[in-house]
């Protein structure tokens, strides 16, 4: 019986691996599937044809987020971004909202560091009106001082809802402000509340006729249609749009760290939590993808080493992880995080989370654990092709951070990384004098005060 389980698991492996590697193969060459053009007013258009389903996703993607503000007017990309569904000169923001919906389409933003993307998500013979839509608000968007007024107090309740209640959100968030003190990732993407109740119609009026034209703009679709027909509907569209003047890209990089950095935050919680946040490169860096790979090890499945130390054998923590941000515009952070049990102190997380990097320090990973964090990366990569939606966003954020045909890139330099890789990134990154430890101080509600409300669907993406 055993064996008969067994050659029907390594069956079942054989296929599955079988089916990675043929999809591998067919997504392999990114390069020689996109088509890439450059429009008269430096709109840069990614379009990849994928037949599968009679539908596309269309997104249009500025070079602008909160890596892009000031000190004092933090939260403009996000402000802005909220204002860009409240109508242009053409359409309304009720005509905007229900062409899409009477054509059978969703759309949806959000925004980060680096970027403040818009998508909609329709039938393929329905692209000319997400062409329409997305070219005038390009150029014609309407700011409204009672729309601005209005979007504020919401944008004040989502900070408040989704960082200043959210005990976890609000560590990052500080751990964030620590490590970076002279890069822009110094502060969160949503703003400072100090910096959204005083900024005016008019810094994002600026903010809207710096930043959003189309040489600092990338539109891709992905989906169901012919190169032939779209690209001249296109150029149709957004080539008359002013070129404008392309922003200044370049912001201080943070000096490299001299010594650990603490941050200790008391809020209301069940639990406390520890946040463990080192300096790292991006993917401009070969170390990116060591990075990817270690990542892997120590926190993708029940089987990762964080996972099986501190929740399975230690029992000291509820839940862990690691996370690696592969395509930040700027060098950013790999985080390590753990939420102890209720009985256990944050002390002993940190010790155990220590033990795991020298762990990593004093011996080679093995070949068998190390080939199967990439095959669980490559799986993941491969199979996230399935989305168009997800095409679009990678191609877009690779070609912000680095160039959109460095995707191709990705599983040859996984399948590269070696166990001695493995410990000279640990020992390269994975210092003390290179981290800021966030902790968590949970205190009990106060008497009588009720629990926070929780958010409401709005249907926005959450940012």
């Amino acid at each position: 019986m055993i064996s008969k389980i067994t050659r029907g698991l390594r069956s079942a492996l054989s296929s599955f691996f079988f089916c990675l590697l043929f999809v591998t193969l067919s997504f392999a060459g990114l390069a020689d599937q996109v088509f890439e053009k450059t429009l008269d007013n430096g709109l840069k258009v990614l379009l990849l044809e994928n037949h599968k389903a009679p539908v596309i996703t269309f997104q249009v993607w500025y070079r602008v987020g909160s890596r892009n503000e000031q000190w004092g007017r933090t939260g403009l990309s996000h402000m802005l971004e909220h204002m860009m569904f409240k109508g242009s000169k053409k359409f309304s923001a009720q005509e905007f909202t229900k062409l899409i919906a009477e054509n059978g389409g969703n759309d949806n933003a959000f925004t980060s560091e680096d970027f403040t993307a818009y998508f909609e998500n329709i039938s393929s013979d329905k692209a000319q009106v997400l062409i329409d839509l997305e070219s005038d608000r390009m150029h014609n968007l309407v700011l409204r001082d009672e729309d601005f007024q209005t979007e504020r107090m919401v944008v004040m309740e989502e900070r408040r809802m989704r960082t200043e209640d959210d005990p976890q959100a609000y560590l990052m968030e500080q751990v964030q402000a620590t490590a970076f003190q002279t890069s822009p990732y110094h502060w969160p993407t949503i703003g400072w509340k100090e910096d959204i109740e005083r900024f005016t119609l008019a810094d994002l009026k600026s903010y809207y006729s710096t930043y959003y034209n189309p040489v600092n703009a990338i539109v891709v679709v992905v989906g169901d249609f012919r190169k032939e027909d779209l690209l001249p509907r296109i150029e149709k569209g957004f080539g008359g749009i002013p070129k404008g003047v392309a922003p200044d890209q370049k912001k201080d990089l943070e000096q490299p760290q001299s010594g650990e950095r603490r941050v200790f935050a008391k809020r209301e919680a069940e639990l406390p939590y520890v946040v463990m946040a080192y300096h790292v490169p991006n993917l401009r860096s070969p170390d990116s993808y060591v990075l990817e790979v270690l990542e892997a090890l120590l926190s993708t499945g029940k089987s990762s080493r964080l996972y099986r130390s501190l929740v399975q054998e230690k029992q000291l923590a509820l839940s862990v992880d690691a996370d690696n941000s592969l395509t930040s515009r700027d060098p950013s952070l790999f985080t390590l995080s753990a939420q102890p049990l209720p009985d256990k102190d944050v002390a002993e997380i940190e010790k155990a989370l220590d033990e795991e990097i020298e762990r990593l320090r004093d011996k080679p990973v093995g070949l068998e654990e190390l080939e199967k964090a990439k095959n669980q990366l490559e799986a993941a990569f491969v199979y996230s092709q399935a989305s168009l939606f997800y095409q679009g966003m990678v191609l877009a954020q690779y070609e912000i951070a680095l160039d959109w045909r460095s995707i191709d890139e990705y599983l040859p330099s996984i399948r590269k990384v070696t166990p001695e890789d493995i410990r000279r990134v640990v020992n390269l990154y994975l210092t003390a004098d290179n981290r800021t430890v966030g902790r968590l101080i949970a205190l009990p509600p106060k008497e009588g005060k009720p629990a926070p409300a929780e958010p409401s669907a709005s249907g926005r993406m959450i940012r």
